[in-house]
């Protein structure tokens, strides 16, 4: 028996027509059928992928949502819509700078954010992250990400109108907003959840939900544990009886993906947040979305499918916003997510393990080489760059790319594991242990980059560390991103021991509130604070008059020394296509100790150099002696 046929087009449209409002200007119509014409093969073929020809229904509910989405925008975010269409690349400029930081500990709430804003200004932020800030259950929430409504902004931090409010305000001062999309699971508090817990069969449906453990068992053969000090496997039982899929917590309830009525309902979530001033979402777990028997439900073909398709119908409904992919996988599976169609930006997880593996072991090799084999990427998308986020550190680099090096991953980790949280002779660092096991002596790392690199240990090179970690994101291309209250130096908060909700989870304590005593001393370098804060202001100021530093174009300059990274970034001098060709070299010395790069490797450059950060011209023909944890950018 054959398949019923998809929709034609032209039913499609005439469907569009009778849904078009009175007051829509003819303008913002066209705009839309325009993008329909282009958009509609995509996204009819990728439903079809996933959901089958039997799907035609939801998919034309999916199209009349975008069409209602597209008309309720307003006028304001279309104009940005148009703008962009224009640069579409406008967050590869080299005048990027992101922030984030979770709105409660940084200022108490959304109006608290908006007196924030001249300091984001000053500091050249264009991009801030909120971590996540809608409603979510009160005792524990896994920091927000377990939400219980897309549509409602956690009481004690304001309301939706007020983060409307401060959407608008961050765009008159050119600064983007980057909120998490947690669209693999919600709260079991969360409306849908509660329908299905009572049994309604439509919202069942939403859910992995089995009444025994025949099909639980079955999946759990070849599914890891991801958080087994929570919950052993990776369902939870319910008080009926009845087995629910939780990959993370307990109380983070996956949604079936297989149902096609999920995909509309969180692809409508996703509008309503665009309309709001959303310009850039991240796509949570982007990894898990898909499952399936017999495999271990990571990195599923239709994963990708299925982020494709959720771009289509932002390209339809609100066609500036972009998706940043978190995947924190094995390096080949990061990448797969990375494409205009599908995540326009990506964490960069690898870049940041390596940066503080450099820092531990003063060598750059596993550095230099993801540098020179992993960083290239399409064009038309970017990578965001961080030396620490608000979660742990995990050692994401390939056993195969460490071996290649003589490096033994499993017992690499091991070191780096007693290193960070100060169980290794020497270390500097003072990190803490997430998910320890001591058998098996696998843990991630928690903590403040300060406390990381040293500062919280009274060693006289944290501060230079700090600088030196972070001119790395800032001269590697893409999105460079602060965790904000680090360009202050702020150390690890243990007080978070005291809160029975936050003390099982040691990534609390690199969650500072903020740091006001160490932003009131930031002007003054005689202190730690002052010392980080002038040095990364004159790094992000050098880097916003550097073009070259525009889009991710890298390539390898071998320094010849284990322990002075080098790489060039080519590029030019001004913005316009026909301004002058121009390189820049960057060398960044990992050691205790002063290196030199000599006179034989730096034969091929000019006599002569412009260095950028200290001012001046370098001789280079003689070669160069960098201090210890010191930096060059030199213009050839």
């Amino acid at each position: 028996m054959s398949s019923p046929p998809t929709p034609p087009v032209d039913r499609v449209r005439a469907e569009l027509r009778s849904a078009r409002r009175e007051s829509t200007p003819d303008a913002d119509w066209a705009s839309f059928e325009a993008r329909f014409d282009a958009e509609f093969p995509r996204l009819q073929s990728l439903f079809s992928s996933i959901y089958g020809p039997g799907s035609d229904g939801e998919l034309l509910q999916v199209v009349l949502d975008a069409a209602a989405s597209w008309q309720d925008r307003p006028a304001d975010l279309k104009a940005v819509d148009a703008s962009r269409a224009m640069a579409p690349e406008w967050f590869s400029s080299h005048r990027m700078l992101g922030g984030v930081c979770y709105v409660d500990l940084y200022a108490g709430s959304l109006v608290g954010l908006r007196d924030r804003i001249p300091y984001f200004r000053d500091l050249g932020l264009t991009y801030l992250h909120l971590m996540p800030l809608f409603r979510a259950p009160e005792e524990n929430s896994d920091g927000g990400y377990a939400v219980s409504s897309y549509r409602e902004v956690d009481p004690s931090l304001g309301t939706m109108d007020e983060l409307a409010d401060l959407t608008r305000e961050l765009r008159e001062s050119g600064i983007a907003l980057v909120v998490d999309f947690i669209f693999n699971h919600t709260s079991d508090e969360h409306e849908w959840a509660r329908k299905a817990r009572a049994g309604d069969p439509d919202y069942q449906d939403f859910y992995w939900i089995y009444p025994d453990r025949e099909m639980p068992d079955a999946y759990e053969r070849t599914v890891r544990e991801i958080f087994p000090d929570d919950h052993p496997g990776s369902f939870v039982q319910l008080d009926d009886g009845r087995w629910v899929w939780t990959t993370f917590h307990s109380f983070q309830w996956d949604l079936d993906y297989s149902n096609p009525r999920v995909f509309r309902a969180m692809a409508g979530e996703m509008l309503y947040l665009a309309n709001q001033g959303v310009d850039i979402v991240r796509m949570d777990a982007v990894a898990f979305i898909w499952k399936q028997l017999g495999t271990s439900c990571e990195n599923l073909p239709e994963a990708h499918l299925l982020l494709q398709a959720f771009n289509a119908v932002c390209r339809l409904a609100a066609p500036s916003l972009l998706f940043k992919s978190e995947a924190i996988v094995h390096p080949d599976e990061v990448v797969q997510y990375i494409d205009r169609g599908e995540c326009q930006l990506s964490y960069n997880p690898l870049q940041m393990a390596l940066i503080w593996n450099s820092l531990a072991t003063r060598e750059v090799s596993l550095l230099a080489q993801a540098l020179e084999r992993r960083h290239d990427l399409p064009e038309g998308t970017a990578w965001v760059n961080y030396v620490r986020s608000h979660d742990d550190i995990g050692w994401t680099f390939s056993d195969e790319d460490a071996a290649e090096l003589g490096i033994d991953g499993f017992d690499h980790r091991r070191f780096l594991n007693a290193f960070f949280v100060d169980r290794f002779p020497g270390s500097f660092a003072r990190g803490v242990p997430f998910q320890d096991n001591p058998r098996t002596g696998d843990c991630r790392i928690s903590g403040t980059t300060a406390s990381l690199a040293g500062l919280e240990a009274d060693d006289d090179a944290g501060v230079a560390r700090i600088l030196l970690a972070h001119s790395v994101i800032l001269s590697t291309g893409g999105i460079p991103l602060l965790y904000l209250g680090d360009e202050v130096g702020q150390l690890n908060d243990y007080s978070y021991l005291a809160d029975p909700a936050k003390a099982g989870d040691s990534r609390w304590v690199g969650r500072p509130a903020y740091p006001a005593d160490a932003y009131a001393h930031r002007d003054d370098p005689g202190t730690d604070a002052g010392a980080v804060f002038t040095g990364l202001r004159r790094l992000i100021e050098v880097r916003r008059q550097t073009p070259e530093f525009a889009g991710g174009r890298l390539a390898p300059f071998h320094t010849h020394n284990p322990h002075v990274l080098g790489y060039q970034r080519p590029g030019r001098l001004g913005d316009q296509p026909d301004s002058r060709a121009s390189t820049v070299v960057v060398l960044a010395n990992f050691a205790d100790t002063q290196q030199d790069v000599d006179a034989a490797t730096l034969s091929g450059l000019p006599e002569t150099a412009l260095d950028l950060i200290g001012g001046g011209r370098a001789h280079l023909r003689a070669g160069v002696t960098i201090e210890p944890h010191g930096v060059r950018w030199y213009r050839l």
